[in-house]
C-alpha cells in the first residue's frame, strides 16, 4: 500500500514507548507529525529524536501532537532513549512506535508489502525507505510528505514553518511565497475574485493579474 498527499491517513493500532494507542483516538481532533526511523541506535535518527524533544512546545502550540516511529520492538526502546537524553540533552517527551512487525510502514508506504520477520535481522540499510515525516490534519488527511536519506539529518524547523503555512492556508484563501515564514505577506488564491479579494485583503497589492499579495491575515 502507498499513500499520497490529500488521502485519507490509515488508521491502527500499536505499541508504543508510552503504553498502547489507537491512531485516530490518540489524535483526537489535533494536527499530526508522524515521523519515522529505520531502526533504534542509529546516530543520525538519535539526533532527530532529541531536537524534537527540545522543540516539542512549539508544535503544542500549534495544536499538533508529534509521534515516532521505529522498526524495532519497544523493549529496546527504553535504551535508546536513554542514550538519546545522554547524548543530546533532552530525552523523547512523546510516544515511539515499537513497528516490529512493520504494520504502520507497510500501511504508510515506507516498506514494501510482504515484508515479515525478525526486526532484528534487518539492517538499518533494509529499512532505509523508513525516514518519512507525515503532517496529518485533524481531519485525519495526509497534508505534506518528506522522504530523507540516512545520511541527512531531518530540518524540523522547516516542519514547523510548513505547519504555519498549512495551518493558516487552511483557514484563509491564502498561499505562502517562497520562503515564506509567519508574519510575512501572503499570496491570494486564484479562487478569489478581485471584487472577493476588495472585501477581504483590502489594500491588497496586485504584482501581475496571476499574482496579488496581501498582509497575512489574522
Amino acid at each position: 500500500m502507498s499513500v499520497t498527499l490529500g488521502d485519507t491517513a490509515p488508521d491502527f493500532e500499536a505499541q508504543t514507548s508510552e503504553g498502547p494507542i489507537h491512531f485516530y483516538d490518540w489524535a483526537g481532533d489535533s494536527w499530526v507529525v508522524l515521523f519515522s526511523h529505520p531502526k533504534d541506535f542509529t546516530p543520525v535518527c538519535t539526533t532527530e529524536l532529541g531536537y524534537m524533544a527540545k522543540i516539542k512546545p512549539e508544535f503544542d502550540a500549534r495544536n499538533t501532537k508529534i509521534i515516532g516511529l521505529s522498526v524495532d520492538p519497544i523493549d529496546k526502546h527504553s535504551g535508546w532513549i536513554s542514550d538519546i537524553e545522554e547524548t543530546q540533552g533532552t530525552a523523547p517527551n512523546y510516544p515511539i512506535i515499537g513497528d516490529s512487525d512493520f504494520n504502520v510502514s507497510m500501511l504508510y508506504g515506507m516498506l514494501p508489502g510482504g515484508v515479515a520477520g525478525d526486526p532484528a535481522d534487518r539492517t538499518p540499510a533494509d529499512n532505509q525507505t523508513v525516514r518519512n515525516v507525515f503532517v496529518i490534519g485533524p481531519d485525519k488527511k495526509i497534508k505534506l510528505m518528506l522522504v530523507y536519506p540516512m545520511s541527512t539529518g531531518r530540518n524540523f524547523d522547516e516542519v514547523l514553518r510548513v505547519l504555519d503555512s498549512l495551518q493558516l492556508t487552511a483557514k484563509h484563501k491564502v498561499a505562502t511565497p517562497v520562503n515564506w515564514q509567519q508574519g510575512e505577506d501572503v499570496i491570494i488564491t486564484s479562487a478569489v475574485s478581485n471584487e472577493e479579494a476588495d472585501e477581504k485583503f483590502p489594500g491588497y497589492k496586485t504584482v501581475k493579474p496571476y499574482l496579488r499579495t496581501t498582509k497575512q491575515p489574522a
